[in-house]
């Protein structure tokens, strides 16, 4: 049993479980990994499914689909995000085309990643956002150059 599911059956014993309790628990599992490949993403997939029946939002679907992708692939993802599309609360939001453009770079998709993250770039008004993932796009378009011989 990880720290994470010993501190959430020791809430629920208190009563009722939260979404405020869910998503301690979900950073903890974050941080209870050395390197992000070391996450639990099992376990962080499983509270995002609680968490979207406690208190559902375009927030909580987002990074619900995150967890979805690095359990099942990217691609289940993807189909995770077009719940999205039609959302105005997020449809236009920087962070569904940032994690597109992820998605889209895991699955080795490198035009369509540096799309998503060249339009996510425009839709932040954070520099240092800005700076990330216009440095992303340019790193991929090299990558794509070099894969392609130009």
């Amino acid at each position: 049993m990880t720290k994470c599911h010993f501190r959430l059956s020791r809430k629920r014993a208190k009563g009722a479980v939260g979404p405020y309790q869910l998503q301690a628990a979900i950073a903890a599992v974050h941080d209870e990994a050395a390197r992000p490949e070391d996450t639990d993403w099992p376990q962080i997939l499983a509270l995002y499914e609680l968490r979207r029946r406690a208190a559902p939002s375009p927030v909580v679907t987002l990074n619900h689909a995150i967890a979805v992708a690095m359990v099942h692939g990217p691609e289940r993802g993807l189909e995770r995000l077009r719940a999205l599309d039609n959302d105005e609360r997020l449809a236009e939001h920087y962070r569904l085309d940032a994690v597109r453009g992820h998605l889209f770079e895991m699955l080795g998709d490198l035009e369509r990643a540096i799309e998503h993250y060249r339009t996510a770039a425009t839709k932040t008004t954070s520099v240092p956002e800005q700076n990330y993932l216009m440095t992303q796009a340019a790193w991929l378009e090299e990558v794509r150059k070099e894969s392609h011989g130009l």
